[in-house]
Order: C-alpha cells, then sequence, then structure tokens
C-alpha cells in the first residue's frame, strides 16, 4: 500500500490565488495539530526586490504562513532550476524529517517539478557563447533571435519570452540537443508521496482577476521597482519576469496605458500556458474554484488529504 502524501503541492495560473488558498490550507492543518511550511515554486519570487512584480507574498501573509525560498536571491545573479532543485529537496526533506508538512506553491512549472522529482538537467554552454548570445539579445532582441531558431525548437515559444528564446539559441549554437531527454512535465516517480492540486478558474474571470492584480502593482510602484532592480544589473533570469522589460519602456515616467496593457496582455498568455500545461499533468487533481473563496478551496483540499 502507497505511503500516505505528506506533501502538497498547490499549481495554478497566475492570479488563479495559490498564495491565499495555501494560508487557508495551513489553517485547517493546524486546526488538525499540523504545522504546515510553504515552499515557493515561483522562479521570479526567488528574487529580493521584485516581490511586487512577482506577486510575491505580503509580510502579513508570510505571519500567517511560513515561506521557505522566497526573496533570497540577490537579482544580479543567474540563478537555474538545477541549483533551485538542491535547496528545494533539501528544505523538503528538512521538513518532513521534522514532522512538519510542506506544502509546494507556485505557478512555474519546471520550478515545481525540481521540488518534487528528479530532473535530468542540460549542461550548462560556455561563458562566452552565452555572453555572445546576450549581447546579440540586447542589439537584435529576442523576436530577431527566435525568428532564426529551428522551427522544431521555436514552435510553441512565445518570440518575446527572452530566457527561453535566449536558452534555445545557446544550446542550438552549442549543437546540443534542446528537447534530448525531454519527459512529461511531471513523473509518477516523485522523490516523496505528494497530492498534486491544479487550481483553475473560468477563464473571464481569471483575466479579470489579473488585470486588477496588474492595476494593483502599478498602483504600488512597481514600475520604480523594475528600474531599481534593472539599473543594479539585473540577471537575464531575472529579466524574464512578466512585465519587466514593458515596464522599463518608460524610463522616469509612469507606465502609460500601452505599457500597462501590455503587461496585462503577457500575463494573460502565460496563464493560458499554465493552464494548458496543467490539464496534460498526470496525478493532478484539478479544482475550479470559480465561485469559490479561498477557505472553501482549502477545505476541499484538506478532504482529500482525509481520503488518502
Amino acid at each position: 500500500m502507497a505511503a500516505a502524501p505528506r506533501i502538497v503541492a498547490l499549481f495554478g495560473p497566475t492570479a488563479v490565488g495559490k498564495t491565499g488558498v495555501a494560508i487557508e490550507l495551513a489553517e485547517g492543518l493546524r486546526g488538525r495539530g499540523e504545522d504546515p511550511v510553504a515552499v515557493n515554486c515561483d522562479s521570479i519570487q526567488v528574487y529580493r526586490g521584485l516581490e511586487t512584480l512577482s506577486g510575491a507574498a505580503s509580510a502579513e501573509q508570510r505571519q500567517r504562513l511560513e515561506h521557505r525560498l522566497l526573496s533570497f536571491v540577490d537579482p544580479a545573479e543567474e540563478f537555474s532550476a538545477g541549483r533551485f532543485a538542491e535547496l528545494a529537496h533539501a528544505e523538503i526533506d528538512g521538513l518532513l524529517a521534522e514532522g512538519r508538512r510542506p506544502l509546494v506553491v507556485g505557478g512555474t512549472g519546471l520550478y515545481l517539478r525540481a521540488a518534487l522529482s528528479e530532473l535530468e538537467l542540460l549542461p550548462p554552454v560556455p561563458p562566452e557563447l552565452r555572453a555572445e548570445v546576450e549581447s546579440e539579445l540586447e542589439r537584435r532582441g529576442p523576436e530577431a533571435l527566435h525568428a532564426a531558431l529551428p522551427a522544431e525548437h521555436a514552435e510553441g515559444v512565445d518570440p518575446n519570452d527572452r530566457k527561453r528564446v535566449a536558452r534555445l539559441t545557446e544550446l542550438v549554437r552549442a549543437g546540443v540537443e534542446p528537447h534530448a531527454g525531454a519527459e512529461p512535465l511531471w513523473s509518477t516517480d516523485l522523490r516523496r508521496p505528494a497530492l498534486l492540486v491544479g487550481l483553475s478558474m473560468d477563464r473571464e474571470r481569471l483575466a479579470a482577476r489579473i488585470d486588477a492584480r496588474v492595476d494593483a502593482m502599478v498602483a504600488a510602484g512597481v514600475a520604480d521597482e523594475v528600474r531599481e532592480v534593472a539599473e543594479a544589473g539585473a540577471s537575464r533570469t531575472a529579466r524574464a519576469a512578466l512585465g519587466f522589460e514593458p515596464l522599463l519602456q518608460g524610463h522616469d515616467a509612469p507606465p502609460s496605458a500601452d505599457e500597462v496593457e501590455a503587461v496585462k496582455a503577457a500575463h494573460r498568455r502565460y496563464a493560458r500556458r499554465q493552464l494548458t500545461w496543467m490539464r496534460r499533468m498526470e496525478g493532478v487533481t484539478v479544482v475550479d474554484r470559480t465561485g469559490l473563496d479561498d477557505a472553501g478551496v482549502a477545505s476541499g483540499i484538506v478532504s482529500l488529504l482525509e481520503r488518502r
């Protein structure tokens, strides 16, 4: 008989309310005598200084639920899924050894998979090749590099996704097959038993939540946050944050209506991709939270755990 899952993994598109659900879930678990801790699996929320742009848990939310691997990387540093996997495995294993419940929360599929399974990652490219691609990316832009990629690698990649376009360009020029050994997003061979929960929502309501979130970010001074990080020498992986580049266009002025709309559109596109990934994952219980508040979703997840 398989062991009951000790890990709960919450995945879902941007703005679906993962953090709020995790906090309410933690409250429900404490009522059962448990001691839960959230482990962040968002590739941008790892960076210090980008809390507004990434939608990281606020100070008040972190008081209600301890978060690990959040806002701890200098934005000038290149950070990888491989490095994240090492840290996430250590955090999860340590929490389990202490008898605590890890709540693995995030919207970055690769990072969530890195936390829960063993990844076979492609090798790094030579530093001089990376520098060459970075320089060309700055001069020509990601769309030009995307257009130069072989069709089989460019397909399904957003031409404005600087991080993925640059990585694919590096691998192609290094003679490395980008999709060699590619695996499904989830492996049935998880490192530790886990309940995988995907949060979904009616697309129109999700789009409205995304727009409201971006408006709140702008009101909170996200453009100043992005400019400060850029001036300090943001790495490519930090600059991959949704909305980073459009928010730099206004220089010292507040974002224009067109720039704000570009950020909203980027988030909506990303949310569509996240929902597509989620529906292809094996072993995931998808919860449609349309019409449900955070506490209602959390209660349903507790019920799932009780049935395992």
